[in-house]
Order: structure tokens, then C-alpha cells, then sequence
């Protein structure tokens, strides 16, 4: 029954996503069988060393999708890097467990598998590893041959309004069900104070804070980080199930809980109210139906193609740089 309830779901999000024909869960049945295995494997080493990695492993994965689509262009080095743009810049993390899968995985099957698909495979681990849902991932990605530095400082950010996050998935075919649902990963994780001490102190430049942030949480936070402080340390998303992927991060939201300013104006906002306020409620209310549609959304995230030229890509032998041949 079980089975039968992932395939319906995965078929339903197939329809929903409009996930391009090559992309197909047993692509790899013959020519890689044990690829699954081997990356949940080396997932669940990355996590057993460090919990934290799970919500850096998905977060990689949707840098990598708005940028170029996903192609593991953010795994590129080089002077136009996507890790050098400022949502990346000692930021971003779990490069080395990528590498390491990859040459897991090239062990088993060389010249097969891209590091694409690797990545779109670790996070969904990240999440199922964490308690959260399990879906079949599409697959046959390219990856890109090229990085996009300037595309990747334009990914949605924290300190950014309702609209122009809404907007910024649009424009990559995602919709506001999408919005909500993919910012449940903060479900897990930490963010630098840099990315919401704005928050704390003076907020908008109204020389106070935000007034959406519920007060006891206000006080942790400037002991966390205060005035002048070091911007590098880090506060939980969700500090009630730090390391558990599940729907409390939406009861935070309907506390003024919510750590970024993204995240609680996915409630408190004017906007919110005929947008993403009814979502909010709804996950919060049932589990079951952010999981359904946290999938869904995961599913066609995955599925952006790169919406400039639609190169066809290549199987990167090493994920940070191109084939030579």
C-alpha cells in the first residue's frame, strides 16, 4: 500500500511539474543498479559526522536549480564560480561530501552518472534521513558547462520582500504552493546572524526591532548576536527540532517565530494574507500535506532545465570542473 501511495504521488508531481521525458527514476536500472545505495550510503557517513550537513546538502541543491537550472553548476570552480556569488560565499557547504559520492559512485559505474543527478539524489537523502518523506527521483540530468556568477547573487534572498521572492520563482516555473512548501527546509539547519540580525535591532531602519518577532525569541537572539557582534555565528531555523525534518517550523511562523524575515513574512506580511498565509496554516495543522507537497515541489524544482540556451550538457568526470577532452 505503501508503495503504491509513493507511486501515485511521484506520478502525480510528474503531471504537476512538467518534468521534461528524459528525466526517469530507473534511467540508471542497467547501467549504474547500485547508484541509490551507494549515495544514500555515503549521506548517511556526511550526517553521522555532522547533522547540519542534511539542510546544506538540500540548500545546495536549490542554489544549483535556480541558477542555470539543475545542471551542478554551483559545483564549479573557476573565476566565474557560483561559490564566489554572495548567497554562496563561505556560505555554502558540502562540496567535499559531493566529491566524495562522485567518486563512490565512479568507482562503480565511471563515466555514467552526473554530478546533477548526485546532488538531486543527496538531498532528497538529506531529507529522508532526517524523518522526513521519501519520493523517486527523476533522473538523466546533463551537467552545465558553464558557472553563472551573476545569476547566482540574483537567487532569492532573506532580507527580500514577499513579491520578489514570489517572483523569482515564478520566473524559473514555480508557483506560490512552491514557495511555501520548499521553505520548509528551514525545518533544519542554521543561518550566520549576518542574514537576520537586521531583525534584532533596527529593523527597516526604524531604529527597533521587527515587530513580527515574538519577544522571548527576540531576547535568545541578541544574547546569540548582539550589536557589533560576530556575524558568523549561527542560530537554529527551527531551535525546537533543530535536526528533524517535519512541520514545526510552520508552527513557529503562526508564533512570530520564524528566524529570517523570509521566512515569518510567509505569515505576518500584508501580502501573505491572500498568498501564503493560508499555506502556512494548513502545514502547520497537517504534516501529511507539507510532505505531499513539499514532494511535489522537490520533484519539479528538480526538474528546471536551463532556461537560457538548453545546452545538452555532459557527465563531469570531476564535479568542479569541465570534461577536457
Amino acid at each position: 500500500m505503501r508503495g503504491h501511495l509513493l507511486l501515485t504521488v511521484f506520478t502525480l508531481c510528474m503531471l504537476c511539474s512538467g518534468a521534461k521525458a528524459q528525466l526517469n527514476p530507473n534511467i540508471y536500472a542497467k547501467s549504474c543498479p547500485y547508484l541509490v545505495p551507494i549515495v544514500r550510503r555515503q549521506v548517511m557517513i556526511a550526517l553521522k559526522a555532522d547533522t547540519r550537513m542534511a539542510a546544506s546538502l538540500i540548500r545546495l541543491h536549490f542554489h544549483d536549480c535556480f541558477v542555470n537550472g539543475c545542471d551542478a553548476s554551483v559545483l564549479l570552480d573557476g573565476d566565474d564560480s557560483e561559490k564566489l556569488a554572495l548567497p554562496n560565499l563561505n556560505s555554502a557547504r558540502g562540496f567535499e561530501i559531493i566529491d566524495t559520492i562522485k567518486a563512490a559512485v565512479e568507482y562503480a559505474c565511471p563515466g555514467v552518472v552526473s554530478c546533477a543527478d548526485i546532488l538531486t539524489l543527496a538531498a532528497r537523502d538529506s531529507v529522508v534521513l532526517s524523518g522526513g518523506p521519501r519520493w523517486r527521483v527523476p533522473l538523466g540530468r546533463k551537467d552545465g558547462l558553464v558557472a553563472n556568477r551573476s545569476s547566482a547573487n540574483n537567487l532569492p534572498s532573506p532580507f527580500e520582500p514577499l513579491d520578489a521572492i514570489i517572483a523569482k520563482f515564478v520566473a524559473v516555473g514555480l508557483n506560490v504552493t512552491d514557495v511555501v512548501a520548499l521553505s520548509g527546509a528551514h525545518t533544519f539547519g542554521q543561518a550566520k546572524c549576518d542574514v537576520f540580525s537586521n531583525r534584532l535591532f533596527d529593523f527597516n531602519g526604524a531604529g527597533s526591532p521587527d515587530t513580527t518577532l515574538e519577544t522571548t525569541l527576540l531576547s535568545d537572539l541578541r544574547t546569540v548576536c548582539p550589536a557589533g557582534g560576530n556575524g558568523n555565528q549561527t542560530a537554529p531555523l527551527d531551535r525546537n527540532s533543530t535536526t528533524a525534518f517535519d512541520n514545526n517550523y510552520f508552527k513557529n511562523l503562526l508564533e512570530g517565530k520564524g528566524l529570517l524575515s523570509s521566512d515569518q513574512i510567509l505569515f505576518s506580511s500584508d501580502l501573505a494574507v491572500n498568498t501564503t498565509k493560508r499555506l502556512v496554516e494548513a502545514y502547520s495543522r497537517s504534516q501529511y500535506l507539507f510532505f505531499s507537497d513539499f514532494t511535489c515541489s522537490m520533484i519539479k524544482m528538480g526538474s528546471i532545465t536551463n532556461l537560457v540556451n538548453g545546452s545538452s550538457g555532459e557527465v563531469r568526470k570531476n564535479c568542479r570542473v569541465i570534461n577536457k577532452y
